[in-house]
């Protein structure tokens, strides 16, 4: 078995966990291919920023995701913190070249609560005079 690399990263309500360990540069979320899996234009760019901030190539790493729950761009940013993570674990030097970039700061907003006698957390029922 080959030494690998964790990180958990946590955007909405998504959660990813992160693996990376040395290998031919395959990139795999929920057994899917990478390009496969996120489709959005950038996503994959974005998720990646992680191995240039570090001046390192993705082509050196095997990467193995399991990303759950929120949506596209929850899971992308959970992703995306998750990789960053797990290379800060991988070379402890890297952590002030990731903070700069702001991959590892936990972006701490989700949706707001519900209120009793709104529509949604801030939206009011539609007033009518008669």
């Amino acid at each position: 078995m080959t030494q690998y690399y964790e990180g958990v990263g946590r955007r909405k309500e998504s959660t990813a966990r992160v693996r990376v360990m040395s290998g031919a540069g395959k990139f795999v979320v929920n057994n899917k291919e990478a390009a496969e899996y996120f489709t959005r234009e950038g996503d994959l760019t974005d998720i990646l920023r992680a191995f240039s901030a570090v001046g390192q190539a993705r082509e050196g790493y095997d990467v193995t995701v399991v990303v759950t729950g929120g949506g596209v761009t929850g899971q992308t940013d959970a992703v995306k913190m998750g990789m960053a993570r797990a290379l800060v674990k991988m070379n402890a030097e890297w952590n002030s070249a990731m903070r700069k970039a702001g991959l590892l700061t936990r972006d701490a907003r989700i949706k707001e609560r519900k209120k009793p006698g709104l529509k949604r957390a801030r939206k009011a029922p539609t007033y009518t005079k008669r």
